[in-house]
Parts: C-alpha cells; sequence; structure tokens
C-alpha cells in the first residue's frame, strides 16, 4: 500500500470493532481456495480477513476487489523472492511489525489486540507486513546495483531547486478543495487519481473534479520554471517523468496532483554558488614538451579529482592540493580557468614558480547558493534512488505477472 495511505489510516485503530464490519459474509466454507496463483492458493478466509484489514486502514474503493489483487500480488513478490533465496526471519519482521504499529504511536502488541476486537487475526497483519519486507529486500538485492547516483544527478536537482535554475517543466493539475466532513472521500478520490496513466483520462478527470481556473483547459498549464513553483512542489515535480502522476500533495486548502507533460532546460542568468572545489597537482618543467606530455597522460588517466590520490602516491604532500573556497576567496587566475571546465575536466594553462612549475587544475564541483533551506546531499540521494528503485519494481511486478499462471476460482 502508499506509504500516504497507511499514514491516513493509521490513526483510526482504537474502536476498530465499531468501525469495521466485514466487507461480505465468508462462503459457507471459509478455507475454500478462491485464487490459484501458480502453485499457491489463496482462500476466502484470506481475503476477507485482508479486506477487514483494509477497511480499518480506510482504504479507497471496494477492499475486497483491493483484497483480492494485494494477496496476488503478496503470492507473486513471495514466490520470487523464494526463488532468489531470499529468507526474512522472524526477527526482522517484528521489527517491521513495530515500526509499522508506531506510527500509529502504538506497540506491535497493542496494534494486534485491537485489529482482533474487528476480526483480524494476528497472522493477518503479520502477512501483511512480511509481504512488503520481503519484497523490499527483493527489490534491493535485485536492483541496487543498477541503480547509481552520481554527483551530476544530485547537482541537477540542487540546481533546480536553486533560484537560478534553468529547468522549466510543463504540467497539468488537479486541484481538489477540502471540505469539512468530506476528507475520507476527498483521499480516496485523491488516490485513484493518482492511479492514472495517460494525459487524456487526466485531462478529462481535471475536467471534471479540479477546482483549478485551469479545470476548463484539461488542467494543462503553461511553461513554469521550477524554482517558480511553490517550494514543496519542487522535489515532487522533480521526481516526476513526462506522464507521471505524482502522489497526492496535500495543503491546508486543497489536495493536488501533478502530471508531467514535458521537461527542458532554458538560458537563464549566471547562477550563484556557495563552493567551487577544485585541485591542482604540480609538474616540474613548467610548459617543457616533457611535462605537457606528462600532464597529457595524467589527464588520460584519470576522470575524478579523487583518481589524483593515485597519480600523487609517494610523492610531497604539497605536490597535490584540493580545496573547496568560496568563489571570491579562490586566486584571480585559477578562478579564471575554472569558469572554462565541467567536473572532471583539466586545464594545463597556468605555470608556478616563475615558469618552472605546471599547473594540472581539475574542477571536482560546484555547489549551488540555494536560497532558504534546501534538501541535504543525503536525502537528495536517497530521494532519487528509492524513485528509480520504485520503477524498476513496478516493472518488475509486471514481468511477474505477465508470466503467472492467475486462475480465480469463484
Amino acid at each position: 500500500m502508499p506509504i500516504a495511505l497507511l499514514k491516513a489510516a493509521l490513526f483510526l485503530i482504537i474502536g476498530a470493532a465499531v468501525l469495521a464490519p466485514a466487507p461480505q459474509a465468508l462462503a459457507q466454507n471459509p478455507f475454500a481456495p478462491a485464487i490459484k496463483v501458480n502453485d499457491e492458493v489463496i482462500t476466502e478466509f484470506e481475503i476477507d480477513q485482508r479486506a477487514r484489514l483494509l477497511t480499518l486502514f480506510r482504504a479507497p474503493g471496494d477492499t475486497r476487489k483491493l483484497a483480492r489483487k494485494q494477496l496476488v500480488e503478496d503470492r507473486l513478490k513471495e514466490g520470487a523472492a523464494k526463488a532468489a533465496g531470499i529468507v526474512i526471519d522472524d526477527a526482522t519482521i517484528q521489527a517491521a511489525m513495530e515500526d509499522f504499529a508506531q506510527r500509529a504511536k502504538m506497540t506491535a502488541e497493542k496494534m494486534i489486540a485491537s485489529l482482533a476486537k474487528a476480526g483480524v487475526e494476528k497472522e493477518t497483519f503479520r502477512n501483511f507486513v512480511r509481504a512488503g519486507v520481503t519484497w523490499r529486500e527483493l527489490i534491493r538485492s535485485k536492483f541496487a546495483n543498477k541503480v547509481s547516483v552520481n554527483e551530476d544527478d544530485i547537482e541537477r536537482a540542487k540546481l533546480a531547486l536553486s533560484e537560478s535554475a534553468g529547468i522549466k517543466v510543463l504540467l497539468s493539475e488537479i486541484v481538489l478543495p477540502v471540505r469539512p466532513g468530506q476528507e475520507a472521500q476527498l483521499r480516496a478520490l485523491a488516490n485513484d487519481l493518482a492511479k492514472i496513466d495517460n494525459a487524456r483520462d487526466f485531462s478529462d478527470a481535471a475536467r471534471r473534479y479540479s477546482a483549478a481556473p485551469s479545470a476548463s483547459r484539461g488542467g494543462r498549464m503553461d511553461w513554469i520554471a521550477i524554482s517558480k513553483l511553490p517550494e514543496p512542489l519542487r522535489p515532487v515535480v522533480l521526481a516526476l517523468s513526462p506522464g507521471e502522476v505524482s502522489d497526492p500533495v496535500t495543503t491546508k486548502d486543497a489536495v493536488i496532483l501533478l502530471q508531467m507533460r514535458d521537461i527542458a532546460e532554458t538560458a537563464v542568468p549566471r547562477p550563484s554558488y556557495s563552493a567551487i572545489e577544485y585541485a591542482i597537482y604540480l609538474i616540474d618543467g613548467g610548459r617543457s614538451e616533457a611535462a605537457l606530455k606528462r600532464a597529457a597522460a595524467i589527464k588520460a588517466q584519470v576522470d575524478t579529482c579523487d583518481d589524483l590520490y593515485g597519480v600523487a602516491k609517494g610523492q610531497p604532500p604539497e605536490i597535490l592540493q584540493r580545496e573547496s573556497k568560496a568563489p571570491g576567496e579562490i586566486p584571480p587566475d585559477i578562478a579564471h580557468e575554472l569558469e572554462k571546465l565541467d567536473p572532471g575536466e583539466v586545464s594545463t594553462a597556468l605555470t608556478r614558480n616563475n615558469g618552472k612549475t605546471l599547473v594540472f587544475l581539475m574542477l571536482c564541483g560546484r555547489t549551488p547558493e540555494i536560497k532558504g533551506e534546501g534538501p541535504s546531499a543525503e536525502e537528495l540521494t536517497n530521494f532519487i534512488r528509492n524513485r528509480r528503485l520504485e520503477s524498476y519494481a513496478a516493472g518488475y511486478l509486471e514481468e511477474l505477472r505477465a508470466e503467472a499462471r492467475i486462475v480465480n476460482l469463484r
């Protein structure tokens, strides 16, 4: 289940017995097979139990239909994990149950007791949590090595959040006004709209539901610079690919959904940087043929500033200098050369010691100056990595579904 849905639902556990009647009476034989997934069986009892749990969590739509869908996916996920040799121990599952319950400011024991009052078995809750933990572990083991976030990704994200960003986006919007007493219906509608996967349906939904002036245009907005968006929306928009719809974004007065239609870079004023990091490796011989040949050889074997440590190994420490300074603190001739470089690029235009020493100058990176508090590099890295893993996970689940034998028995 989406995290946003779970967070919105967990508070209602108290009084659960009153709030959660059984969605549908059990069949005469509660353990009769209802669905077969490959060689695994899902019983009527499991469906009823998951539906009860989803009702307590205020899942939108038909909870029994959703229960069937989730249980089929759980079987696919656990089957794939088993084939990959992944086994989740009891301690890990228990810790995940505690973490889940903590979101409702409860212990796992208290949550299990509250669920039991509504007829939800402990094992039902445990299986629900175990499936999620197992899937996350499988996705990490299968795709973590394929997901890399480099310095350019982070710098692009930082720059996109800065006032000098040269990125503009073409969005469509749906704005759902918050009305007292209708919060549950609004949340259900927003979650349904977030599942839209094409421009036509999003446009139709905007005309039908949106309270924004753009509703008459199917929610279509004009090109807008990322920096002109409200700060809370910037990371949400950055995470979207063309065609994708955001998770619902809740504000005081409305719930907002955004669909990315296009993204482009623009010519912008000169960006401001809080720091510029560079490395200097000194080569004897000035601009002699031997020194320039040595510089060319080093340039061919290094890609980043870190690689220069290997080049300088065993030499006096003053041979290699690495600095991170505000632009105004950098010597003018160095600053002038750095302006010409992208991270990882090299200049050999300068000398020192009256021309006797060649300066091998490499730009390590630039840190954009972001007005106000922005996300840290670690937060941006985790955000980008998780979004990419989610994309891999969604595609992999569809593969599993397409290859599976799924038979509805009743």
